[in-house]
Protein backbone atom coordinates (compact mmCIF):
# COMPACT_ATOMS: atom_id res chain seq x y z
CA UNK A 1 0.00 0.00 0.00
CA UNK A 2 1.40 3.38 -1.05
CA UNK A 3 2.05 5.72 1.84
CA UNK A 4 0.38 9.13 1.48
CA UNK A 5 2.63 12.07 0.80
CA UNK A 6 3.48 14.74 3.32
CA UNK A 7 1.37 17.89 3.13
CA UNK A 8 2.52 21.48 3.49
CA UNK A 9 -0.06 24.26 3.28
CA UNK A 10 1.10 27.81 2.62
CA UNK A 11 -0.92 30.90 1.75
CA UNK A 12 -1.35 31.86 -1.87
CA UNK A 13 -0.07 35.14 -3.34
CA UNK A 14 2.91 35.19 -0.97
CA UNK A 15 4.69 37.82 -3.05
CA UNK A 16 1.73 40.18 -2.78
CA UNK A 17 1.51 39.58 0.97
CA UNK A 18 5.22 40.30 1.49
CA UNK A 19 4.83 43.45 -0.61
CA UNK A 20 1.96 44.54 1.65
CA UNK A 21 4.16 43.93 4.69
CA UNK A 22 6.99 46.01 3.23
CA UNK A 23 4.76 48.86 2.08
CA UNK A 24 2.86 48.96 5.36
CA UNK A 25 6.04 48.92 7.45
CA UNK A 26 7.70 51.58 5.32
CA UNK A 27 4.65 53.81 5.41
CA UNK A 28 4.25 53.41 9.17
CA UNK A 29 7.94 54.22 9.66
CA UNK A 30 7.67 57.30 7.45
CA UNK A 31 4.60 58.48 9.33
CA UNK A 32 6.42 57.97 12.63
CA UNK A 33 9.44 59.95 11.39
CA UNK A 34 7.20 62.76 10.15
CA UNK A 35 5.46 62.88 13.52
CA UNK A 36 8.78 63.00 15.36
CA UNK A 37 10.03 65.82 13.10
CA UNK A 38 6.88 67.97 12.88
CA UNK A 39 5.13 67.02 16.09
CA UNK A 40 1.92 65.03 16.64
CA UNK A 41 -0.54 65.38 13.79
CA UNK A 42 -3.89 63.51 13.80
CA UNK A 43 -3.77 62.85 10.06
CA UNK A 44 -0.24 61.40 10.04
CA UNK A 45 -0.91 59.38 13.20
CA UNK A 46 -4.08 57.87 11.69
CA UNK A 47 -2.29 57.17 8.40
CA UNK A 48 0.62 55.51 10.17
CA UNK A 49 -1.64 53.41 12.40
CA UNK A 50 -3.64 52.19 9.37
CA UNK A 51 -0.47 51.19 7.49
CA UNK A 52 0.94 49.46 10.57
CA UNK A 53 -2.29 47.47 10.93
CA UNK A 54 -2.12 46.43 7.26
CA UNK A 55 1.47 45.31 7.73
CA UNK A 56 0.61 43.23 10.83
CA UNK A 57 -2.39 41.57 9.15
CA UNK A 58 -0.37 40.75 6.03
CA UNK A 59 2.53 39.42 8.15
CA UNK A 60 0.12 37.21 10.09
CA UNK A 61 -1.28 35.82 6.84
CA UNK A 62 2.05 35.24 5.09
CA UNK A 63 3.71 33.47 8.06
CA UNK A 64 0.85 30.98 8.55
CA UNK A 65 1.75 27.39 7.75
CA UNK A 66 0.31 23.90 8.26
CA UNK A 67 2.41 20.73 7.97
CA UNK A 68 1.28 17.11 8.14
CA UNK A 69 3.35 13.95 7.99
CA UNK A 70 3.53 10.56 9.66
CA UNK A 71 4.06 12.12 13.08
CA UNK A 72 0.95 14.27 13.11
CA UNK A 73 -0.46 17.68 12.31
CA UNK A 74 1.29 21.00 13.01
CA UNK A 75 0.13 24.58 12.52
CA UNK A 76 2.04 27.83 12.94
CA UNK A 77 0.98 31.46 12.90
CA UNK A 78 2.69 34.69 13.88
CA UNK A 79 1.68 34.34 17.54
CA UNK A 80 0.76 30.68 18.10
CA UNK A 81 2.04 27.19 17.41
CA UNK A 82 0.03 23.97 17.79
CA UNK A 83 0.58 20.32 17.04
CA UNK A 84 -1.14 16.98 17.65
CA UNK A 85 -0.33 13.36 16.77
CA UNK A 86 -2.78 11.54 14.55
CA UNK A 87 -4.03 9.24 17.31
CA UNK A 88 -5.35 12.28 19.23
CA UNK A 89 -7.37 13.50 16.23
CA UNK A 90 -10.86 12.05 15.81
CA UNK A 91 -11.86 13.65 12.50
CA UNK A 92 -11.13 16.43 10.01
CA UNK A 93 -14.17 18.44 8.98
CA UNK A 94 -15.00 21.52 6.89
CA UNK A 95 -15.76 24.73 8.79
CA UNK A 96 -17.98 26.93 6.64
CA UNK A 97 -18.09 30.62 7.49
CA UNK A 98 -19.72 33.65 5.95
CA UNK A 99 -17.00 35.93 4.59
CA UNK A 100 -18.32 39.26 3.32
CA UNK A 101 -14.97 40.13 1.80
CA UNK A 102 -14.73 37.04 -0.39
CA UNK A 103 -16.25 36.96 -3.82
CA UNK A 104 -18.26 33.82 -3.11
CA UNK A 105 -19.61 35.07 0.20
CA UNK A 106 -18.29 32.03 2.10
CA UNK A 107 -14.93 30.68 3.19
CA UNK A 108 -13.95 27.13 4.06
CA UNK A 109 -11.37 26.00 6.57
CA UNK A 110 -10.37 22.70 8.11
CA UNK A 111 -11.78 22.01 11.58
CA UNK A 112 -9.93 19.46 13.69
CA UNK A 113 -12.00 17.43 16.13
CA UNK A 114 -9.84 16.06 18.95
CA UNK A 115 -10.70 12.93 20.89
CA UNK A 116 -11.21 14.94 24.08
CA UNK A 117 -14.07 16.79 22.35
CA UNK A 118 -12.23 20.02 21.68
CA UNK A 119 -12.19 21.65 18.26
CA UNK A 120 -9.52 23.70 16.54
CA UNK A 121 -9.71 25.51 13.21
CA UNK A 122 -6.52 25.43 11.17
CA UNK A 123 -5.24 28.68 9.63
CA UNK A 124 -4.71 26.88 6.32
CA UNK A 125 -5.94 25.81 3.85
CA UNK A 126 -8.59 28.43 3.10
CA UNK A 127 -11.16 27.85 0.40
CA UNK A 128 -12.87 30.79 -1.29
CA UNK A 129 -14.90 30.76 -4.49
CA UNK A 130 -11.78 30.75 -6.67
CA UNK A 131 -9.76 28.34 -4.51
CA UNK A 132 -12.15 25.47 -3.88
CA UNK A 133 -10.26 22.98 -6.02
CA UNK A 134 -6.99 23.63 -4.19
CA UNK A 135 -8.76 23.46 -0.84
CA UNK A 136 -10.42 20.14 -1.72
CA UNK A 137 -7.10 18.65 -2.84
CA UNK A 138 -5.31 19.68 0.37
CA UNK A 139 -8.17 18.48 2.57
CA UNK A 140 -8.18 15.13 0.74
CA UNK A 141 -4.44 14.78 1.33
CA UNK A 142 -4.83 15.61 5.04
CA UNK A 143 -7.63 13.08 5.44
CA UNK A 144 -5.54 10.44 3.65
CA UNK A 145 -2.73 10.98 6.16
CA UNK A 146 -5.21 10.81 9.04
CA UNK A 147 -6.72 7.60 7.67
CA UNK A 148 -3.30 5.99 7.21
CA UNK A 149 -1.65 6.92 10.50
CA UNK A 150 -4.61 7.52 12.81
CA UNK A 151 -6.45 5.00 14.95
CA UNK A 152 -10.19 4.33 14.93
CA UNK A 153 -10.84 6.91 12.20
CA UNK A 154 -13.77 7.19 9.75
CA UNK A 155 -13.27 5.51 6.35
CA UNK A 156 -11.35 7.63 3.88
CA UNK A 157 -14.28 7.59 1.47
CA UNK A 158 -16.83 8.63 4.11
CA UNK A 159 -18.76 11.88 3.93
CA UNK A 160 -16.88 14.96 5.14
CA UNK A 161 -18.97 16.76 7.77
CA UNK A 162 -19.57 20.45 7.02
CA UNK A 163 -19.97 22.67 10.09
CA UNK A 164 -21.82 25.89 9.18
CA UNK A 165 -22.54 28.86 11.43
CA UNK A 166 -26.01 27.48 12.19
CA UNK A 167 -24.91 23.88 12.72
CA UNK A 168 -25.02 22.10 16.05
CA UNK A 169 -21.23 21.89 16.14
CA UNK A 170 -20.84 25.67 15.92
CA UNK A 171 -20.68 27.46 19.28
CA UNK A 172 -22.22 30.96 19.08
CA UNK A 173 -19.57 32.71 21.19
CA UNK A 174 -20.39 36.07 19.63
CA UNK A 175 -24.02 35.71 20.71
CA UNK A 176 -22.95 35.61 24.36
CA UNK A 177 -20.92 38.81 23.95
CA UNK A 178 -23.83 40.56 22.21
CA UNK A 179 -26.25 39.45 24.91
CA UNK A 180 -24.04 40.78 27.70
CA UNK A 181 -23.36 44.05 25.85
CA UNK A 182 -27.05 44.71 25.19
CA UNK A 183 -28.01 43.93 28.78
CA UNK A 184 -25.31 46.30 30.05
CA UNK A 185 -26.56 49.02 27.68
CA UNK A 186 -30.11 48.45 28.90
CA UNK A 187 -29.05 48.70 32.54
CA UNK A 188 -26.94 51.83 32.05
CA UNK A 189 -29.71 53.54 30.08
CA UNK A 190 -32.34 52.60 32.65
CA UNK A 191 -30.17 54.07 35.43
CA UNK A 192 -30.53 57.55 33.86
CA UNK A 193 -34.33 57.40 33.66
CA UNK A 194 -35.13 58.68 37.22
CA UNK A 195 -32.84 61.73 36.97
CA UNK A 196 -34.03 62.48 33.45
CA UNK A 197 -37.66 62.28 34.58
CA UNK A 198 -36.90 64.64 37.48
CA UNK A 199 -35.23 67.15 35.14
CA UNK A 200 -38.13 66.90 32.70
CA UNK A 201 -40.69 67.60 35.44
CA UNK A 202 -38.59 70.49 36.77
CA UNK A 203 -38.46 72.10 33.32
CA UNK A 204 -42.20 71.69 32.81
CA UNK A 205 -43.05 73.45 36.11
CA UNK A 206 -40.32 76.12 35.89
CA UNK A 207 -41.63 79.72 36.14
CA UNK A 208 -39.96 83.08 35.45
CA UNK A 209 -37.75 84.43 38.21
CA UNK A 210 -39.02 87.36 40.29
CA UNK A 211 -37.26 90.01 42.34
CA UNK A 212 -38.01 88.01 45.46
CA UNK A 213 -36.37 84.83 44.17
CA UNK A 214 -33.22 84.07 46.20
CA UNK A 215 -29.97 84.02 44.26
CA UNK A 216 -29.37 80.37 45.18
CA UNK A 217 -32.67 79.36 43.52
CA UNK A 218 -32.39 81.41 40.32
CA UNK A 219 -31.04 78.40 38.45
CA UNK A 220 -34.40 76.61 38.86
CA UNK A 221 -36.48 79.49 37.48
CA UNK A 222 -36.50 81.09 34.03
CA UNK A 223 -34.34 84.13 33.29
CA UNK A 224 -34.98 86.08 30.08
CA UNK A 225 -32.54 88.37 28.28
CA UNK A 226 -33.17 90.50 25.18
CA UNK A 227 -30.48 90.67 22.49
CA UNK A 228 -30.02 91.12 18.72
CA UNK A 229 -28.72 88.57 16.26
CA UNK A 230 -25.62 89.85 14.48
CA UNK A 231 -25.40 87.04 11.90
CA UNK A 232 -25.98 83.32 11.42
CA UNK A 233 -23.64 80.64 10.14
CA UNK A 234 -25.73 77.69 8.87
CA UNK A 235 -23.74 74.58 7.95
CA UNK A 236 -24.51 71.11 6.71
CA UNK A 237 -26.91 69.06 8.89
CA UNK A 238 -24.13 66.87 10.31
CA UNK A 239 -21.97 69.87 11.28
CA UNK A 240 -22.46 72.59 13.86
CA UNK A 241 -24.35 75.76 12.89
CA UNK A 242 -23.98 79.01 14.85
CA UNK A 243 -26.00 82.09 15.79
CA UNK A 244 -23.89 85.19 16.62
CA UNK A 245 -25.13 87.97 18.93
CA UNK A 246 -24.51 91.71 18.60
CA UNK A 247 -21.87 93.20 20.93
CA UNK A 248 -21.19 89.67 22.27
CA UNK A 249 -24.22 90.08 24.54
CA UNK A 250 -24.79 87.90 26.52
CA UNK A 251 -21.98 85.94 24.76
CA UNK A 252 -20.48 85.70 21.31
CA UNK A 253 -22.31 82.77 19.72
CA UNK A 254 -24.53 79.74 20.36
CA UNK A 255 -24.52 76.36 18.62
CA UNK A 256 -27.92 75.56 17.09
CA UNK A 257 -29.31 73.13 14.48
CA UNK A 258 -29.12 74.18 10.86
CA UNK A 259 -32.89 74.78 10.81
CA UNK A 260 -32.57 77.39 13.57
CA UNK A 261 -29.65 79.09 11.81
CA UNK A 262 -31.79 79.32 8.66
CA UNK A 263 -34.82 80.56 10.64
CA UNK A 264 -33.15 83.63 12.13
CA UNK A 265 -31.82 86.64 10.22
CA UNK A 266 -29.25 89.33 11.03
CA UNK A 267 -30.88 92.16 12.95
CA UNK A 268 -33.68 90.02 14.46
CA UNK A 269 -34.55 91.04 18.00
CA UNK A 270 -34.83 87.90 20.08
CA UNK A 271 -35.30 86.86 23.66
CA UNK A 272 -33.08 84.21 25.28
CA UNK A 273 -34.56 82.05 28.05
CA UNK A 274 -32.02 80.65 30.52
CA UNK A 275 -32.61 77.70 32.83
CA UNK A 276 -29.95 76.09 34.96
CA UNK A 277 -27.26 78.21 33.32
CA UNK A 278 -27.95 77.32 29.67
CA UNK A 279 -30.09 78.75 26.89
CA UNK A 280 -33.28 76.75 26.53
CA UNK A 281 -35.19 78.84 23.96
CA UNK A 282 -34.55 81.64 21.47
CA UNK A 283 -37.78 83.51 20.72
CA UNK A 284 -37.99 85.80 17.70
CA UNK A 285 -40.77 87.45 15.77
CA UNK A 286 -40.82 84.80 13.03
CA UNK A 287 -39.05 81.79 14.51
CA UNK A 288 -38.73 80.11 17.91
CA UNK A 289 -36.01 77.60 18.72
CA UNK A 290 -36.33 75.19 21.65
CA UNK A 291 -33.42 73.16 22.94
CA UNK A 292 -34.20 69.46 22.89
CA UNK A 293 -35.26 68.18 26.30
CA UNK A 294 -34.40 64.53 26.84
CA UNK A 295 -37.54 62.53 27.47
CA UNK A 296 -37.57 59.99 30.29
CA UNK A 297 -40.04 57.95 28.26
CA UNK A 298 -37.65 57.85 25.31
CA UNK A 299 -34.82 56.62 27.54
CA UNK A 300 -37.03 54.00 29.16
CA UNK A 301 -38.21 52.78 25.75
CA UNK A 302 -34.60 52.64 24.55
CA UNK A 303 -33.59 50.61 27.62
CA UNK A 304 -36.47 48.19 27.11
CA UNK A 305 -35.61 47.87 23.42
CA UNK A 306 -32.02 46.93 24.30
CA UNK A 307 -33.27 44.39 26.86
CA UNK A 308 -35.65 42.83 24.33
CA UNK A 309 -32.92 42.81 21.66
CA UNK A 310 -30.68 40.90 24.09
CA UNK A 311 -33.24 38.12 23.90
CA UNK A 312 -32.23 37.32 20.31
CA UNK A 313 -28.62 36.26 21.05
CA UNK A 314 -29.95 34.63 24.23
CA UNK A 315 -32.30 32.56 22.04
CA UNK A 316 -29.33 31.54 19.86
CA UNK A 317 -27.50 30.35 22.96
CA UNK A 318 -30.61 28.52 24.20
CA UNK A 319 -31.01 26.67 20.89
CA UNK A 320 -27.31 25.77 20.86
CA UNK A 321 -27.57 24.38 24.40
CA UNK A 322 -30.83 22.58 23.69
CA UNK A 323 -29.50 20.89 20.54
CA UNK A 324 -25.98 20.15 21.76
CA UNK A 325 -26.55 16.38 21.38
CA UNK A 326 -27.31 16.62 17.67
CA UNK A 327 -24.61 15.55 15.21
CA UNK A 328 -22.20 18.42 14.69
CA UNK A 329 -23.07 18.96 11.03
CA UNK A 330 -26.86 18.97 11.50
CA UNK A 331 -28.52 22.36 11.32
CA UNK A 332 -30.17 23.75 14.42
CA UNK A 333 -33.82 24.86 14.21
CA UNK A 334 -34.39 28.44 13.13
CA UNK A 335 -34.43 31.16 15.77
CA UNK A 336 -37.23 33.03 13.94
CA UNK A 337 -40.03 31.80 16.26
CA UNK A 338 -38.21 33.36 19.20
CA UNK A 339 -37.62 36.52 17.16
CA UNK A 340 -41.37 36.70 16.55
CA UNK A 341 -42.00 36.29 20.29
CA UNK A 342 -39.53 39.09 21.04
CA UNK A 343 -41.20 41.34 18.47
CA UNK A 344 -44.55 40.68 20.16
CA UNK A 345 -42.98 41.54 23.51
CA UNK A 346 -41.59 44.81 22.15
CA UNK A 347 -45.03 45.70 20.78
CA UNK A 348 -46.50 46.04 24.29
CA UNK A 349 -43.40 46.76 26.41
CA UNK A 350 -42.03 49.76 24.50
CA UNK A 351 -45.27 51.81 24.58
CA UNK A 352 -45.71 50.99 28.28
CA UNK A 353 -42.19 52.18 29.14
CA UNK A 354 -42.55 55.27 26.95
CA UNK A 355 -45.83 56.40 28.48
CA UNK A 356 -45.07 55.38 32.09
CA UNK A 357 -41.27 55.45 32.51
CA UNK A 358 -41.28 55.84 36.31
CA UNK A 359 -44.73 54.54 37.24
CA UNK A 360 -45.01 51.08 35.71
CA UNK A 361 -46.90 49.69 38.73
CA UNK A 362 -48.49 52.88 40.07
CA UNK A 363 -52.02 52.32 38.76
CA UNK A 364 -54.42 49.54 37.93
CA UNK A 365 -54.13 50.42 34.23
CA UNK A 366 -50.38 49.93 34.04
CA UNK A 367 -50.52 46.78 36.20
CA UNK A 368 -53.18 45.28 33.93
CA UNK A 369 -51.21 46.31 30.86
CA UNK A 370 -48.02 44.68 32.19
CA UNK A 371 -49.86 41.53 33.30
CA UNK A 372 -51.61 41.04 29.98
CA UNK A 373 -48.39 41.66 28.08
CA UNK A 374 -46.43 39.24 30.26
CA UNK A 375 -49.02 36.51 29.68
CA UNK A 376 -48.90 37.16 25.94
CA UNK A 377 -45.10 36.93 26.00
CA UNK A 378 -45.22 33.64 27.92
CA UNK A 379 -47.68 32.25 25.38
CA UNK A 380 -45.44 33.32 22.48
CA UNK A 381 -42.33 31.88 24.12
CA UNK A 382 -44.14 28.59 24.75
CA UNK A 383 -45.17 28.48 21.09
CA UNK A 384 -41.58 29.29 20.03
CA UNK A 385 -40.20 26.54 22.28
CA UNK A 386 -42.53 23.97 20.76
CA UNK A 387 -41.92 25.22 17.21
CA UNK A 388 -38.16 24.80 17.55
CA UNK A 389 -38.38 21.23 18.81
CA UNK A 390 -36.36 18.89 16.62
CA UNK A 391 -38.55 16.43 14.73
CA UNK A 392 -36.52 13.29 14.01
CA UNK A 393 -37.12 12.06 10.46
CA UNK A 394 -39.14 8.92 9.99
CA UNK A 395 -37.93 5.93 8.05
CA UNK A 396 -38.65 6.08 4.30
CA UNK A 397 -41.11 3.19 4.38
CA UNK A 398 -43.04 4.87 7.20
CA UNK A 399 -43.26 8.12 5.25
CA UNK A 400 -44.42 6.37 2.10
CA UNK A 401 -47.18 4.51 3.97
CA UNK A 402 -48.22 7.50 6.12
CA UNK A 403 -52.00 7.70 6.55
CA UNK A 404 -52.24 10.74 8.83
CA UNK A 405 -51.93 13.22 5.95
CA UNK A 406 -55.03 14.87 4.53
CA UNK A 407 -55.52 14.19 0.83
CA UNK A 408 -55.71 17.49 -1.03
CA UNK A 409 -58.28 17.64 -3.85
CA UNK A 410 -57.14 18.18 -7.42
CA UNK A 411 -53.68 19.31 -8.36
CA UNK A 412 -51.47 20.78 -5.64
CA UNK A 413 -48.04 22.41 -5.76
CA UNK A 414 -45.94 21.42 -2.78
CA UNK A 415 -42.96 23.54 -1.70
CA UNK A 416 -40.10 21.11 -2.27
CA UNK A 417 -36.74 21.45 -3.96
CA UNK A 418 -34.22 19.12 -5.49
CA UNK A 419 -30.84 20.42 -4.32
CA UNK A 420 -28.81 18.92 -7.15
CA UNK A 421 -28.58 19.68 -10.85
CA UNK A 422 -30.45 17.05 -12.88
CA UNK A 423 -32.19 16.84 -16.23
CA UNK A 424 -35.55 17.43 -14.51
CA UNK A 425 -34.11 20.17 -12.24
CA UNK A 426 -31.58 22.03 -14.43
CA UNK A 427 -29.43 24.45 -12.44
CA UNK A 428 -31.71 24.01 -9.42
CA UNK A 429 -34.56 26.01 -10.99
CA UNK A 430 -37.38 24.10 -9.26
CA UNK A 431 -39.13 25.49 -6.18
CA UNK A 432 -42.30 23.31 -6.17
CA UNK A 433 -43.40 19.81 -7.10
CA UNK A 434 -46.74 19.37 -8.84
CA UNK A 435 -48.83 16.47 -7.49
CA UNK A 436 -52.28 15.24 -8.40
CA UNK A 437 -53.49 15.71 -11.97
CA UNK A 438 -50.82 14.34 -14.28
CA UNK A 439 -47.41 12.90 -13.47
CA UNK A 440 -45.33 14.50 -10.69
CA UNK A 441 -43.19 17.32 -12.04
CA UNK A 442 -40.69 19.93 -10.90
CA UNK A 443 -41.89 23.51 -11.46
CA UNK A 444 -40.32 26.95 -10.86
CA UNK A 445 -43.50 28.16 -9.18
CA UNK A 446 -47.01 27.15 -8.09
CA UNK A 447 -48.16 26.36 -11.66
CA UNK A 448 -47.31 24.01 -14.54
CA UNK A 449 -45.26 26.60 -16.45
CA UNK A 450 -41.91 25.12 -17.57
CA UNK A 451 -42.68 21.89 -15.67
CA UNK A 452 -40.17 19.05 -15.90
CA UNK A 453 -41.52 15.53 -15.38
CA UNK A 454 -39.82 13.49 -12.65
CA UNK A 455 -38.52 10.15 -14.02
CA UNK A 456 -40.11 7.87 -11.44
CA UNK A 457 -38.65 4.72 -12.91
CA UNK A 458 -35.09 5.87 -12.13
CA UNK A 459 -35.56 6.88 -8.51
CA UNK A 460 -35.20 4.89 -5.33
CA UNK A 461 -35.08 6.24 -1.80
CA UNK A 462 -31.97 5.72 0.33
CA UNK A 463 -32.73 7.54 3.56
CA UNK A 464 -34.45 10.54 5.12
CA UNK A 465 -32.48 12.84 7.39
CA UNK A 466 -32.37 16.32 8.85
CA UNK A 467 -30.69 19.28 7.15
CA UNK A 468 -26.89 19.40 7.31
CA UNK A 469 -24.45 22.24 6.83
CA UNK A 470 -23.46 20.91 3.38
CA UNK A 471 -27.04 21.39 2.15
CA UNK A 472 -26.63 25.18 1.98
CA UNK A 473 -28.19 28.17 3.67
CA UNK A 474 -31.29 28.24 1.47
CA UNK A 475 -32.86 25.17 3.09
CA UNK A 476 -34.88 25.97 6.24
CA UNK A 477 -33.58 24.25 9.35
CA UNK A 478 -36.92 22.56 10.12
CA UNK A 479 -37.10 20.81 6.72
CA UNK A 480 -36.04 17.23 6.07
CA UNK A 481 -33.92 15.81 3.26
CA UNK A 482 -34.74 12.67 1.31
CA UNK A 483 -31.68 11.14 -0.32
CA UNK A 484 -32.75 9.47 -3.57
CA UNK A 485 -30.79 7.19 -5.87
CA UNK A 486 -31.08 8.39 -9.46
CA UNK A 487 -29.46 5.64 -11.50
CA UNK A 488 -26.50 5.35 -9.10
CA UNK A 489 -26.25 9.10 -8.43
CA UNK A 490 -27.24 10.73 -5.15
CA UNK A 491 -30.02 13.31 -5.46
CA UNK A 492 -31.33 15.29 -2.49
CA UNK A 493 -34.96 16.34 -2.15
CA UNK A 494 -35.76 18.95 0.53
CA UNK A 495 -39.19 19.80 1.92
CA UNK A 496 -41.05 20.34 5.16
CA UNK A 497 -41.64 17.01 6.98
CA UNK A 498 -45.34 16.75 6.09
CA UNK A 499 -44.78 17.91 2.51
CA UNK A 500 -41.90 15.45 2.09
CA UNK A 501 -44.11 12.63 3.35
CA UNK A 502 -46.79 13.67 0.88
CA UNK A 503 -44.32 13.72 -2.03
CA UNK A 504 -42.82 10.32 -1.15
CA UNK A 505 -46.26 8.82 -0.78
CA UNK A 506 -47.21 10.19 -4.21
CA UNK A 507 -44.06 8.69 -5.66
CA UNK A 508 -44.62 5.38 -3.86
CA UNK A 509 -45.47 3.30 -6.94
CA UNK A 510 -41.99 3.99 -8.30
CA UNK A 511 -39.82 5.11 -5.44
CA UNK A 512 -38.48 2.08 -3.61
CA UNK A 513 -35.63 1.16 -1.37
CA UNK A 514 -32.53 0.00 -3.22
CA UNK A 515 -31.72 -3.67 -2.87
Amino acid sequence: MTEPREVTCRPGARRALWSSVAIGAAGAGAAGAWTAYRGPDPLSLSFGAALALIAVVALHAVTARVDADAHGLRSRTLLRRWSAPWDEIADLRIRLRHASGSRGGQSRRVSVLLRNGRRRTLPLPIGHATQLMRFDDELTALRALHHHYGTDVPPESSRVPVIADHSAGSVPVGAFAWCVALLVCAGVTAAFVPDTAADQRAWEVARPCTAATPAAQRGECLTRTATVIARTDPDRPKKTSWVYFADNRPFERLAVPVEAADGFRAGDEVQLTFWRGEVRTITGAHYVWHRHVQSAGGLAALASLAAVAAGYPAALLLLALRNRRLPDDEVRPSVLPFAFALAGTAAWLLPLCFLHPTSLFASATTIGWATAGTLATLALLTWAWRSTKVRPPKRPEVLEESTDLVDLPGEVFVRARFLDHTDYNPHGFGTHIALGDGPPAVTPGPDRFAARRIPLDRLSVRTVRRVRGADGDTVPGDWHIAELDDGGRLVRLAAAPDDLARVLRELRPAVREPS
